[in-house]
């Protein structure tokens, strides 16, 4: 019997649909491990396919073609240590999210998934079967239970494998990036070590898929809950861990312990990760955005400095009469300190054209929003031509503040492909800018130094869609604005509950107002990085025809 027992985790980026591309890196991790004498290769959750595949999976050719790509795997990867590999499985006409185990060229085992996850952004109950509970797998001698994913976020499942034999938990995942995931994960992982009082390896992938970022932060825990190991957050990476079989049972090795940055520094690596793998993905490499000299626009232009590079960034500058000489200033300087392409179009003479072909029709009314959004509409096709012209994806620069309560123009400024700041609000914006100002990273493709100029941060917002226009005029202050969105969005608190926090009622109503009102702007919104269990899109789904409002707090 053996006493020592080598894993390798491969901590890896997949993308949705690729199977070749997926198996290629599955391989190249297989041989990594077969070079250093690897008993076990193991990857993540639906690794073949990528993930999450949302209905992609309930396609009959596609799931043939991932279970044929996984076969062929095993024939590829005969000659030398097992492997470990998520994808779906067919069995009596079902459908089951499962882990293939690949030794001697073929399929050794199968696990499938027991508890499917259906809240939050995730519909796995309409996808998938829930199968039942199995035993653990055998390699080498060694019995490995391999609760995938949400399997370990209960304790029936890894009990389970515990009375029928398992040695070392082996949890493949694909759970995307919240704030505060790493630490959740670790508090959960930890209870089924106590519970179980075996070793637990959680193995999680990297990368972005549409609004969601897997973040890693793969990480072994001895008994005891004692963290031996922790994989970088964000990256790819492969390494192997060692087991030793003890009196005691089986313990791993110490490895390396990857810092897990703070959350400021994880939302912009959020952030610049999923920007980069959005456009790889999609098949873009260039980006352009409007650059208004506010912070928005110059945080995007980072973001996208950082993750495509300054040399494929354009930023446009598209001044009206309303438009002060310091944001031309703001935006140049800005552009200018990270590097990225500035052209400058005027939308003067096309909002005069348009003013005049709309005159007969608007005789008689006054000027207002109608006019100020033309404005915001005429910069959203000035920046859709130049997108389609160069074939630039454009990206769009609202803040979850702005999207919140519609202070955005549907077809204007929330035109483009893809928004990464959608789920952040206006006053971490303000936080945002001075951790990128003061701090660079190596995976930052920009420069370092203060990319964003000192008086974009300290001015106040404005549209500029009026003379002397301000955000306030329409808005409270970001930091009361922000603080009631964070209790209607994030804590579905009532509007009785946040005046019993000391906010007026009649703001806490219009903010509530606002709120529904703009749910038709978010449905056609561009996707962006989910950085909270709260981002719209998935995680929150409201109907747009609705006549709700908390009668609470009267």
């Amino acid at each position: 019997m053996a006493d020592v027992f080598r894993l390798t985790l491969a901590q890896l980026n997949p993308t949705v649909g690729d199977l070749r591309g997926n198996a290629a890196k599955a391989q190249a991790a297989w041989e990594q491990g077969r070079a250093k004498g690897a008993d076990l290769v193991a990857l993540t959750e639906m690794f073949i396919t990528g993930y999450q595949t949302q209905d992609l999976i309930l396609k009959p050719s596609f799931q043939q073609a991932a279970i044929a790509a996984i076969h062929q795997l095993a024939v590829d990867c005969a000659d030398g240590p097992a492997l470990a590999i998520g994808g779906p499985a067919l069995q009596e006409g079902r459908l089951f999210n499962a882990y293939y185990i690949l030794h001697g060229g073929r399929v050794t085992a199968t696990v499938q998934k027991h508890h499917l996850p259906n809240d939050s952004l995730f519909d796995e109950k309409r996808l998938f079967t829930s199968a039942d509970v199995h035993g653990p797998f055998t390699i080498n001698g060694v019995r490995i239970g391999s609760p995938i994913c949400e399997d370990a976020w209960h304790p029936d499942v890894v009990e389970t494998l515990a009375e029928t034999g398992a040695e070392i938990l082996l949890v493949p995942n694909g759970s995307p990036y919240h704030r505060g995931k790493p630490n959740l994960r670790l508090n959960l992982m930890i209870s089924r070590v106590v519970e179980t009082g075996l070793p637990l390896v959680y193995l999680n992938m990297v990368g972005g898929q549409d609004d969601q970022v897997f973040d890693g932060s793969s990480m072994v825990l001895n008994p005891g809950g004692h963290l031996v190991a922790q994989l970088p957050q964000f990256d790819e990476h492969v390494t192997q861990i060692v087991f030793r079989r003890t009196s005691d049972g089986w313990r791993a090795d110490p490895g390396e312990i990857a810092e897990i940055p703070p959350i400021g520094e994880a939302d912009y690596r959020a952030c610049v990760l999923s920007v980069a793998d959005y456009f790889a993905k999609t098949g873009f490499s260039k980006a352009v955005l409007g650059l208004s000299g506010g912070i928005d626009s110059a945080i995007v232009a980072a973001i996208a400095a950082d993750a495509l590079g300054p040399e494929n960034v354009r930023c446009v500058m598209l001044p009206s009469e309303f438009t002060s000489a310091h944001s031309l200033e703001d935006a140049e300087k800005c552009a200018r300190a990270l590097g990225c392409r500035l052209d400058t179009v005027p939308i003067t003479a096309a909002q005069k054209a348009v003013g005049e072909t709309l005159a007969p029709l608007f005789a008689g009314t006054d000027e207002g929003i109608t006019e100020e959004n033309i404005q915001s509409r005429l910069r959203g096709v000035m920046l859709m031509a130049i997108s389609n012209k160069y074939g630039e994806m454009l990206l769009t620069t609202g803040n979850k503040s702005e999207m919140a309560v519609g202070y955005c123009t549907i077809y204007g400024d929330m035109n483009g492909g893809y928004n990464p700041v959608k789920d952040m609000y206006k006053t971490r914006m303000f936080l945002t800018a001075r951790w990128r100002n003061e701090n660079h990273r190596d995976w930052m493709k920009g420069p370092a130094g203060e990319v964003i100029p000192e008086r974009i941060i300290t001015k106040p917002p404005s549209a500029e869609l009026r003379p002397d226009q301000t955000d306030q005029d329409s808005l409270p202050p970001y930091d009361v604005l922000d603080a009631i969105l964070e209790g209607l969005v994030e804590r579905e608190a009532s509007v009785a509950e946040l005046v019993a926090e000391g906010f007026d009622r009649d703001t806490v109503k219009k903010i509530e107002h606002l709120l529904y009102i703009a749910e038709y702007k978010r449905f056609q919104s561009a996707p962006g990085t989910r950085l909270t269990q709260k981002a719209f899109w998935l995680d929150r789904r409201y109907p747009i025809a609705n006549r709700w409002r908390d009668p609470s707090g009267a």
